[in-house]
């Protein structure tokens, strides 16, 4: 059977959305499935996760996830998820606005924030808004003091599907009370086989002249590194590893010094495939994981087994730790201002 027939196969959508599981405060999670421009995706309302994406005239799924709900809350490293309310990490948990201290969530090695904490927005039930054949409305309402963060944050996160080829997310939120506001998508691409194989030999360049190193907790120095010369310049196209990269690649690339209008930040070629994709943000950072971590222990879609680097990572944001230093560009919202972040993944048969 081909991957559009057994598309075309799953079970049609109620009112709410396919059941694909429930979460452990007994909340329903749905599947919504859309479809347009070549694509066809699957998001669930837990995380705001893409659990699937397929190319019309490419077999394989575009994205790694699991078929199983139980897989998602035992196994995944933020498979697909919208992770916030502030993406990457805060070093120590801790930072500072209008003079007055907070303490978030230390879940990373127990000392630093990751992704909104330990019950951050990837990991939480969002509310199923507005749909259409090509595109999905999700809401989140992160409580003022949920995980330490300050202020009640009304997000929403649009899936939608576009001609040519493209996935479009677009995420929107307000507050009423200064805080941080950084969401990214975390989806883990593999352009070739679904996650059968490595990513390693992909082809990516990357628009971003500076990185910033980071220490052996992943947390970023301060420094604002020039690429040039460097295992991490990929300002022209070349494969994720060459001979002799011991790299295992896990940074922000520097894009710009603020959000702006949506730019191309990366372009990817699959090793075999043929397959392209383009990403294009608004955020001043992209933090690229080539997926060292990325091996699972139970099957993903397509009962594949995942490997280490069975996919790449290209999340769109602002930097890491920008809180702690000034000098990084900044994610602050205040009451009466919108935050906006769009990151499109066009996809194109080579």
């Amino acid at each position: 059977m081909s991957a559009s027939a057994a598309w075309d196969s799953e079970p049609k959508m109620g009112e709410g959305g396919e059941v694909f599981g429930t979460a452990a405060d007994g909340a329903t999670v749905h599947r919504i499935r859309i479809k347009d421009g070549g694509l066809s995706a699957a998001i669930l309302t837990y995380g705001a996760i893409l659990q699937d994406l397929r190319l019309e005239g490419h077999d394989a799924p575009l994205v790694l996830g699991f078929e199983r709900f139980e897989d998602y809350l035992a196994h995944s490293p933020y498979f697909g998820a919208v992770v916030g309310r502030y993406a990457n990490r805060i070093r120590g948990g801790r930072f500072t606005i209008d003079g007055e201290r907070y303490q978030v969530d230390t879940n990373f090695l127990g000392k630093h924030m990751l992704h909104g904490g330990s019950a951050g927005a990837g990991k939480r039930v969002w509310r199923l808004g507005d749909r259409g054949a090509d595109f999905v409305t999700l809401h989140l309402t992160d409580p003022d003091g949920w995980m330490g963060f300050p202020g009640t944050l009304e997000v929403s996160a649009t899936y939608r599907l576009k001609a040519g080829g493209i996935l479009q997310l677009d995420l929107e939120a307000t507050t009423d009370k200064p805080t941080l506001c950084n969401f990214s998508h975390h989806s883990y691409f593999n352009l070739d086989d679904g996650g059968s194989g490595d990513v390693l030999g992909h082809r990516l360049m990357l628009n971003a002249g500076a990185y910033l190193p980071v220490d052996d907790e992943l947390i970023p120095t301060g420094v604002v590194e020039p690429v040039d010369g460097t295992p991490f310049d990929f300002k022209q196209a070349r494969p994720i590893r060459r001979p002799g990269d011991t790299v295992d690649y896990d940074h922000n690339f520097c894009l710009t010094s603020a959000r702006g209008p949506l730019r191309q930040a990366a372009w990817v070629q699959a090793a075999r495939s043929g397959v392209e994709m383009e990403c294009w943000t608004t955020e001043p950072g992209i933090q690229f994981y080539a997926g060292h971590k990325a091996a699972r222990e139970v099957p993903g879609l397509g009962r594949r087994m995942y490997k280490a680097n069975a996919g790449f990572c290209l999340e769109g944001q602002v930097w890491p730790d920008a809180p702690n230093r000034p000098y990084f560009p900044q994610a602050f919202l205040r009451p009466g201002e919108k935050s906006r972040q769009v990151t499109q993944y066009r996809f194109r048969l080579g």
